[in-house]
């Protein structure tokens, strides 16, 4: 009885992968929950805090979630790749570039390098003995952003 349990617990998994794909939230939590009540599995709590955070806006549950997920199995990109997306939602851009550098770090993934590329990656400071927010900085930067002098990366 406990490996028909865990068949079916399998196909619900793959049933909310399949809906997360089409940013279907409400279905992927609802197959989640009947998967992780058929089979308490931690290393989908990373999907059940993703779809938790973007469905219900409760982004504290989700990075919870993630985290034990991270912590049962540090070495799946897919785990980092949704506590990124869960930092964004939250708008915590800087946590979630930090996140998907670890997933990078840990094997990575064509997913985690298409949201480094989407998010992209700040200039430097014009003058880097000054704070990034000094107006000089800003001004400077704006200036040569518009007049295309600027080249990414570069110190």
């Amino acid at each position: 009885m406990e490996r028909l349990d865990s068949g079916e617990a399998e196909q619900q998994f793959d049933l909310a992968r399949k809906a997360l794909e089409e940013e279907d939230f409400t279905s992927a939590l609802a197959h989640l929950e009947k998967a992780l009540d058929l089979c308490d599995n931690p290393d989908w709590y990373s999907y059940a805090g993703l779809c938790i955070a973007l469905e219900r806006n409760e982004f504290l549950t989700g990075e919870d979630l993630c985290l034990a997920s991270i912590e049962h199995d540090e070495d799946n990109p897919f785990h980092y790749l949704n506590l990124a997306k869960v930092y964004l939602a939250a708008g915590k851009k800087g946590k979630a570039l930090e996140t998907l550098r670890q997933g990078m770090a840990r094997g990575g993934n064509e997913r985690i390098l298409a949201l480094l590329f989407q998010l992209g990656t700040r200039n430097p400071p014009v003058f880097p003995f000054l704070k990034r927010n000094h107006p000089l900085n800003k001004f400077m930067g704006i200036l040569l952003h518009r007049r295309a002098l600027r080249r990414r990366g570069l110190p």
